[in-house]
């Protein structure tokens, strides 16, 4: 059952930083006269690019102007520079891959500079992930799209075949299906979103790397 690479969704995967870019959309959203309960905000907008965001928020009348997403990007960096923490069990688990010779990388709707902010606070972690970073957003194709892991796949030389993915969001899990993986959710608060889909779930990286034969 052992893969022969795994490819991890960076936000809610990895490092815990959707709290704090929730709570700033939440923010956003009532200044511009849409207040929104931030479960609500979580089913609706949770694995989409900013600007899939603004996108979707306009086409639900809320007046997110031109230079939103630059806006919201800026303020989200300034507070994600002030710390998020690595989820639980991160570290363990790339050191069990590390040991069984199991190559990994990163497929995130998010931006470099955001992984860099993010991951780059953990020195340890950043070490093993700064060259296998990778960007739905930035290729031009971010999930649902499978482009994203395929891409992370072919870097690592492996076949789409042969990887799991690891993915919290309902559009990631949708990624990584499309692109053939076997595809696991990361539902540490429940599997409400991922449900629909009938993929396996785990709740820790210690579930993982039982589901990962580590």
């Amino acid at each position: 059952m052992r893969p022969k690479a795994v490819l991890f969704d960076c936000d809610g995967v990895l490092v815990d930083s959707e709290p704090p870019a929730f709570d700033l959309l939440c923010e956003e959203l009532a200044a511009h006269g849409r207040p929104m309960p931030r479960a609500e905000a979580e089913e609706t907008f949770i694995g989409g690019t900013i600007a899939g965001v603004a996108d979707k928020a306009r086409g639900m009348g809320i007046g997110f102007g031109t230079d939103w997403v630059d806006h919201f990007y800026d303020t989200l960096y300034a507070r994600l520079e002030e710390g998020v923490p690595l989820m639980p069990g991160v570290v363990e688990t790339l050191d069990a891959l590390d040991a069984a010779a199991i190559p990994y990388a990163v497929g995130s709707n998010g931006t470099i500079r955001k992984m860099t902010i993010t991951l780059g606070a953990h020195p340890a972690v950043w070490e093993r992930l700064k060259d296998r970073l990778h960007s739905g957003q930035e290729i031009g194709a971010p999930k649902p799209l499978p482009d994203l892991y395929l891409a992370a796949a072919h870097a690592l030389g492996v076949a789409p075949e042969d990887c799991v993915v690891v993915d919290d969001s309902p559009s990631g899990a949708k990624a990584g299906i499309a692109a053939g993986m076997r595809t696991i959710g990361f539902t540490p608060h429940g599997d409400g979103l991922l449900a629909p889909l009938g993929i396996e779930t785990v709740t820790s990286f210690a579930q993982l790397q039982t589901r990962l034969g580590l």
